[in-house]
């Protein structure tokens, strides 16, 4: 090997040889497509030789210049939402505080009453509200009686909240009792059959209202949601379970 081959080789950086039919450039860099310019010193010693140093102003061994890195551009995704509004307000007025966990029960709380807004548009042309239309719901899909204790935890509901619902709907036809025979102090409530029209009427409504909302996110995103709400509500219900033991 010559003098001028060896110093191509290590040039390289990758211990081969200088490509087939190559000639050394002068000053003993192996070429690579790249014009020497004036001024270029040997390779920085990174064990890659691309013909020429990456730098502010200069240009990659393809030809494309490369951006100079901008210290200023912020990390992450730039978040316009009301919830970033009120975080950055906070980093403000107290930059000590650890605003992240905002940045996520903020936004689920914000989402929540964004979407109950959106999903009670059909409730409220059927004259229902939203407490009253999870108990019509909770009957139907279980598909057979529940005592008022058993409606007030299907739907998360307090048991004075859920008799007031159910009275109200039990006026309305929607609804209606039955007292069991061996103990006259507990009901059994089930749906009427208009009730049970009202509800499966609704629903196709319901998710076509829900769809749209969603809308903004592609089938994929959904369903990485899903799994992430998914994980968290499983692990605050078991949490909330452990405290009441």
């Amino acid at each position: 090997m010559t003098a001028t081959q060896g110093r191509a080789a290590a040039g390289n950086g990758t211990g081969e040889g200088p490509a087939t039919g190559a000639e050394p450039a002068a000053g003993g860099r192996a070429a690579t497509g790249d014009r020497p310019r004036s001024g270029d010193g040997p390779d920085s010693g990174d064990g890659r030789s691309t013909g020429g140093r990456r730098g502010s102003g200069g240009r990659t061994g393809s030809g494309d210049p490369v951006r100079p890195a901008q210290p200023s551009e912020p990390v992450g995704p730039v978040r316009n939402d009301t919830v970033a509004a009120v975080v950055r307000q906070w980093q403000t007025v107290r930059p000590d505080l650890d605003t992240g966990p905002m940045e996520i029960i903020g936004r689920v709380n914000r989402c929540a009453a964004l979407l109950q807004q959106a999903e009670d548009a059909p409730l409220r042309r059927a004259g229902l509200s939203r407490a009253e239309f999870d108990l019509l719901g909770a009957l139907r899909r279980t598909g057979h009686e529940l005592t008022p204790g058993e409606l007030a935890r299907e739907t998360f509901s307090s048991g004075a909240a859920v008799t007031k619902r159910l009275k109200q709907l039990t006026e309305r036809g929607l609804v209606e009792r039955r007292v069991d025979s061996r103990d006259r102090r507990v009901a059994h409530l089930r749906l009427t059959d208009a009730g049970r029209d009202l509800v499966d009427g609704i629903m196709p409504e319901q998710l076509v209202y829900e769809s749209a909302v969603l809308s903004a996110l592609d089938d994929g995103r959904q369903g990485e949601l899903a799994d992430l709400l998914g994980e968290l509500l499983s692990r605050l219900e078991g949490h909330m379970r452990a405290l009441r033991v």
